[in-house]
């Protein structure tokens, strides 16, 4: 996939950022996995992506003026039929701050396995470039602050003394009866966003803001979630 012809065509429409489905397709690229997902243009479409889609399913809207959907009341979860599907979408439209927007369209995806909530994200400094960033989610990162940030491009180590760093990090062994959570996949994605060939570095011109929030982990691997890429200003 040619992602730099993606960021080229938000600029073209004059977006100050991916839109989520253009977002997961970039973070695809680089090899993090992403839910299934189909995007339509209304309720009426609902019917035919549940037979392409496992329920529950999650739908978002997808604007241009929106860049906090939950905010907007532009995403609605464990919908399980074309019927509350329809309701769903109706209802978001109703909202008035959907209403007042651009509407591209609903993005209808499949709700991830359980895990663990992480952050990925980065920002690009004015001085120092690149940097990435992890964090466990919810109220760690919320509340806490409980994150980590290295300069780009970070090394296996790196990524292995961030994730160490975290407060919270006994967790992710599976602290207080949790289940233990794959380490290996959270290493994986820190290195695929901030390593040397990575998204952050292949993208350094372009990307201001990455956020990859949540990155659900489980024992066996994590998906991408959700995923917003603010871009520079030309």
């Amino acid at each position: 996939m040619d992602t730099h012809g993606l960021i080229a065509e938000a600029r073209r429409q004059d977006r100050a950022a991916l839109d989520e489905q253009a977002g997961k397709q970039l973070l695809n690229a680089y090899g993090l996995t992403v839910p299934k997902s189909v995007r339509v243009s209304g309720a009426a479409e609902v019917s035919a992506v549940f037979e392409q889609l496992k329920a529950p399913v999650v739908i978002k809207v997808v604007s241009p003026d929106i860049l906090h959907k939950s905010d907007a009341g532009g995403v609605r979860v464990n919908i399980g039929s074309p019927a509350e599907a329809t309701a769903a979408i109706k209802a978001m439209m109703a909202s008035p701050a959907i209403s007042a927007s651009r509407v591209d369209g609903f993005l209808i995806e499949e709700m991830a396995p359980a895990g663990q909530e992480m952050v990925i994200g980065g920002v690009r400094d004015p001085q120092f470039g690149p940097l990435v960033m992890v964090g466990l989610g919810g109220i760690f990162v919320e509340v806490l602050a409980d994150v980590a940030f290295r300069i780009c491009p970070i090394e296996q180590r790196d990524a292995e003394e961030m994730l160490d760093e975290l407060k919270g990090a006994a967790i992710l062994k599976g602290a207080r009866g949790r289940k233990p959570v794959s380490r290996e996949a959270i290493l994986d994605a820190l290195l695929r966003v901030g390593g040397e060939g990575g998204l952050l570095m292949n993208h350094a011109d372009d990307i201001q803001e990455a956020d990859i929030n949540p990155l659900i982990v489980s024992e066996v691997g994590a998906v991408a979630v959700d995923a917003r890429f603010v871009l520079t200003k030309a």
